[in-house]
């Protein structure tokens, strides 16, 4: 399908639903092609534990510091 900007503006929920069906949608401005509105391909799967041995979480990650603690709430 090909269409002229100006009408792509006033169609874009519409043509946006076309390409999501499939359809290539082509914009013209002054009979030039300039884009083409296709539906999103996905480049691929998320690939879970790439950091897998590169951290470790220390042993004392929950415990509080007196310190950061007097930073925070302040002296008594």
């Amino acid at each position: 399908m090909k269409i002229s900007i100006s009408d792509a503006k006033a169609n874009l929920s519409k043509l946006v639903n076309i390409a999501y069906h499939g359809e290539t949608v082509v914009i013209l401005k002054n009979n030039v092609p300039l884009v083409d509105l296709v539906a999103h391909k996905p480049e691929g799967k998320r690939k879970l534990g790439l950091l897998i041995g590169e951290f470790t979480v220390p042993d004392d990650f929950l415990d509080e510091s007196e310190e950061i603690n007097q930073m925070f709430l302040g002296g008594d």
